[in-house]
């Protein structure tokens, strides 16, 4: 399933005990549906207050209703922060993590003198000009493949911090600065502490040359993340996966 949601009252996607979650919605929407406990998998399990245009979430079932119908009948059941916009049925083996070959995240800022009451769920507010140059100089060093230990969580448990980014960079549109990244796979709070220093080169407090120092230091959880309701999931990407309905 192709799912969106607006992560702002959720713990994260992943389920937890006694704590609303994106995980916990979807499959008491399924239980709802099919009647079944079904446990589900994602591609990308996001962070709370993070939220996801593009999240891709796979099921096994023994229903025999067509992925249409389980888009409009579980978006029945479901409430009104989450939404499944396609679905559709792959083979038995199919792992919507270990198979992503892309993903893409977009973090928002509002660059503004004033704050936004419609932007506050999805843009974290930033009232010092930025310079997008500079920030776009800085991100020259995020593409290829590098170890980024000192931009993820600093109790990571991941096996390896070397991931391989495709995409870095900011651009303005209107009031708003929005930085999009685009790597194989991301290591826990990953985009969240490259944001964080990247605000400081844009608003003059670090040197683009300190970024890079930061980049290359690989102290695992040395960047500071910037808060998490900028973050959006927008897509990820596989080598033969289409959505019927999409």
């Amino acid at each position: 399933m192709l799912v969106e949601y607006e992560g702002t009252r959720y713990h994260g996607f992943q389920i937890q005990p006694n704590v609303p979650t994106v995980q916990g919605e979807l499959e008491q929407a399924l239980w709802r549906l099919t009647g079944e406990w079904i446990r589900i998998v994602a591609a990308s399990r996001t962070d709370a207050g993070v939220h996801a245009q593009g999240q891709v979430v796979m099921f096994k079932t023994c229903s025999a209703l067509s992925p249409n119908t389980f888009v409009q009948a579980l978006n029945f059941y479901l409430p009104q922060d989450i939404a499944i916009k396609a679905c559709s049925q792959v083979e038995d083996d199919f792992n919507p993590r270990r198979q992503a070959t892309r993903r893409e995240y977009r973090y928002t800022i509002l660059n503004s003198l004033t704050t936004s009451p419609l932007q506050r769920r999805h843009a974290y507010f930033v009232f010092q000009p930025l310079d997008i140059e500079a920030m776009n100089r800085a991100c020259g060093v995020l593409i290829g493949k590098h170890d980024f230990a000192s931009f993820t969580a600093p109790v990571a448990k991941a096996k390896s911090t070397v991931r391989t980014v495709f995409q870095a960079d900011a651009h303005k549109e209107g009031e708003l600065v929005l930085f999009c990244i685009a790597a194989n796979s991301f290591l826990p709070q990953q985009v969240r502490r490259i944001v964080g220093p990247l605000i400081k080169v844009g608003s003059g407090q670090m040197a683009v040359e300190g970024f890079w120092g930061l980049t290359k230091s690989r102290i695992l959880g040395l960047a500071a993340p910037a808060s998490a309701h900028g973050l959006c999931l927008m897509r990820v990407d596989y080598p033969n996966l289409k959505f019927e309905n999409d």
